[in-house]
């Protein structure tokens, strides 16, 4: 146990990752700390949340952010970024989309006001936010300095923008997204591919291997064998063949 990790919240895995579960929406941060470079997933629901990781971010590591990666585009997991100035952005291809555009943007908004964010926080968080500097299609693999972190396009799915972030170490780790949650049952939203997301999952499992740590985008740390039967279930549900 790392008790000064533990203190400020947050939830060690390995010695390089660990993650922290924010308040209200129960949303997943990610972090990854290399030898010289350090990467946050999910950087939370505004403005005011992402800074307040980066602060604890920059205390646990003892340097900055140099990396962000948004899993998918949901304003909870994304409307955090403008705390991050500086730091390399990573999302899957058509991010751009969602969050270089007005349209896009007012979605976002709306969409934040309507789960319950305050509405001056969302219309700031909203202006600042800007596109993912880089664009995943495939894979793109991250160098930060003694470990190599995965960054695996695999959606659409729960999303048209679902990013899957593998980090290889001692028990390796997968960071889902909202592809799995644990909390609660996964949600299918107007962007959702619900014919595409057991074959996300999938991906999701074959990236890991049966001993990895699964990392939902909301609630509790889970094995291979809770995503794969959270597969088959919405494989019935979404009546795909082969569930």
């Amino acid at each position: 146990m790392d008790v000064r990790w533990e203190e400020a919240g947050w939830e060690r895995l390995t010695g390089r990752v660990g993650r922290r579960r924010l308040p209200v929406w129960d949303c997943t941060v990610g972090l990854v700390v290399g030898d010289g470079a350090t990467l946050l997933i999910d950087p939370g629901s505004c403005v005011r949340e992402g800074a307040g990781l980066r602060a604890e971010a920059e205390r646990l590591t003892g340097g900055r952010v140099t990396h962000i990666a948004f899993t998918h585009g949901h304003f909870d997991h994304v409307l955090g970024a403008p705390a991050f100035a500086g730091a390399e952005s990573y999302g899957a291809v058509g991010l751009d989309r969602l969050l270089g555009t007005p349209t896009g943007r007012e979605e976002l908004r709306a969409s934040a006001v309507r789960h319950g964010l305050d509405p001056a926080e969302a219309a700031e968080s909203v202006e600042l936010v800007r596109a993912p500097r880089h664009l995943v299609s495939g894979e793109w693999t991250l160098d930060l300095g003694g470990v190599q972190v995965l960054l695996a396009n695999v959606g659409p799915a729960h999303s048209w923008h679902d990013l899957a972030v593998f980090v290889p170490g001692e028990r390796e780790t997968v960071f889902c997204g909202d592809l799995v949650e644990e909390s609660g049952e996964p949600q299918a939203g107007r962007d959702a591919v619900p014919g595409q997301w057991p074959a996300a999952m999938d991906r999701l499992l074959s990236l890991g291997g049966p001993d990895a740590r699964y990392v939902p985008g909301h609630g509790a740390v889970v094995g291979a064998d809770f995503v794969r039967e959270q597969r088959d279930t919405l494989a019935a549900l979404f009546g795909v063949s082969g569930a």
